[in-house]
């Protein structure tokens, strides 16, 4: 079976900016607690010959402290859009169960939440990138444009072990309302990229 999905990216967690667990797990969070919501965009993608584009998929998490030490409690969301064998494609990938990156963090997860499907809306506009979950998430985040920086290119991190990819994008919450599988919280920090890639 072989797989590849390529889209984009966005993230929102409770830390304050910069999220310390994106610069390496084994570092603890700004609170007692690490609760973040990551939303991939896939603009083309195949899943053992199913078209997987234009479907979004969103990964919401709740996580001690210091990441790397496991005990995830997770749930996932998969676009209302997606027919029930997209559907099906989409959760064996973000299972980690057709390997990639999920595979990768899957022994992190002591939880599973369960697998909802719910309408999701994404905007992109910009520096600004825009949420919707049907009526449990609804978060913005803005790229951040370092002072100073006449360009307008925005700060990114890399060299990072993350899903998404090695580069993010450094953001911020504009907006946030996350209470999805009994996880709540208000969204701090952010990430964004307008590129990831996934194959296996």
């Amino acid at each position: 079976m072989s797989w590849k999905l390529e889209g984009s990216y966005f993230e929102t967690c409770s830390c304050d900016v910069v999220c310390p667990c994106t610069a390496s797990l084994a570092l603890g969070a700004t609170h007692e607690r690490c609760r973040v919501t990551l939303v991939f965009n896939v603009k083309d993608g195949q899943v053992d010959g199913t078209d997987v584009s234009g479907l979004t998929v969103a990964a919401v998490a709740d996580t001690p402290k210091v990441m790397s030490e496991g005990n995830w409690r997770l749930g996932v969301f998969i676009d209302a859009a997606a027919s029930d064998e997209q559907a099906e494609k989409l959760g064996g990938v973000f299972s980690g169960a057709l390997g990639g990156p999920m595979a990768a963090l899957g022994p992190l997860v002591g939880e599973t939440l369960g697998v909802k499907r719910a309408p999701i809306e994404v905007q992109e506009s910009g520096l600004r990138h825009s949420i919707r979950i049907g009526d449990a998430i609804d978060f913005e985040i803005e790229d951040v444009v370092p002072f100073g920086v006449e360009t307008g290119e925005p700060a990114r991190l890399t060299g990072i072990f993350h899903p998404a990819g090695s580069e993010l994008t450094v953001a911020h919450a504009t907006r946030s309302r996350i209470d999805a599988f009994g996880i709540q919280y208000d969204g701090k920090a952010a990430f964004s990229t307008s590129h990831f890639a996934w194959a296996a």
